[in-house]
């Protein structure tokens, strides 16, 4: 697999580096397998400057061999910084593999505060494309940290996963399951093979590597509950 994160893209009065994420991933399905776009929320801290919520974004791509890391990482370089905001310190990461020291990195990121020196360091020591692209370039850590998140398989959520955003109303468990999702289950871990799901807002969370829509029963059909 690919790994793209990217971070701090936006500022309070633009639109949100989750869109710009969805954007560049519309852009690469002409020619790649995009797998989803995923959210990951880092430390809620005022010491960490951030647009609102701290969160920083994943693509996550399949068909990852022969494909020409350099080539793509300019490519969604140019995607970005064509759509720049002003005031905005964004940052870029492009891997094909994630070490566990990227791992615990991520991990890092969402309970203490870390440095973008750090984050450079770290990616030179494996080889890993990891680029500011303007402003202070703070993203770097974020991008960093969306990787490594990403790749561990138990954190964030996907903005987009198949054709789920495309859903609305309540449909059967199986029309949720054909358009992306890999599981639905409650938070106790139950399976859940029938019934109606409610779709709208849908955001399944990145559970084992997986894309887990985690609902409720409510009214004799099943809500999502939304994590992270």
């Amino acid at each position: 697999m690919i790994y793209i994160g990217m971070d701090d893209t936006d500022v309070l009065e633009s639109r949100g580096t989750g869109e710009l994420a969805r954007q560049v991933a519309f852009d690469l399905a002409k020619e790649y397998s995009v797998l989803g776009v995923i959210r990951h929320q880092l430390l809620h801290d005022p010491r960490v400057p951030c647009t609102k919520n701290n969160s920083s974004k994943a693509m996550l791509l399949g068909d990852g061999a022969g494909i020409d890391l350099s080539a793509l990482a300019a490519r969604v370089r140019a995607l970005m910084l064509a759509d720049f905001i002003p005031g905005s310190d964004p940052g870029l990461c492009v891997t094909l593999a994630v070490p566990q020291e990227v791992v615990d990195f991520g991990l890092r990121t969402q309970k203490e505060l870390v440095t973008q020196a750090e984050a450079r360091q770290l990616a030179v020591r494996h080889g890993i494309y990891l680029e500011g692209l303007g402003g202070d370039e703070g993203g770097v850590i974020g991008a960093l940290a969306a990787v490594g998140l990403t790749a561990w398989g138990d954190a964030g959520r996907y903005i987009q996963v198949g054709c789920c955003r495309e859903l609305a109303g309540r449909l059967p468990v199986e029309a949720v399951l054909r358009a992306g999702v890999d599981v639905i289950e409650t938070a106790e871990g139950k399976t859940i093979t029938s019934g109606l799901v409610e779709v709208d807002d849908l955001r399944p969370a990145r559970r084992r590597g997986l894309a887990v829509a985690v609902v409720a029963e409510r009214g004799g059909h099943w809500v999502p509950v939304r994590l992270d």
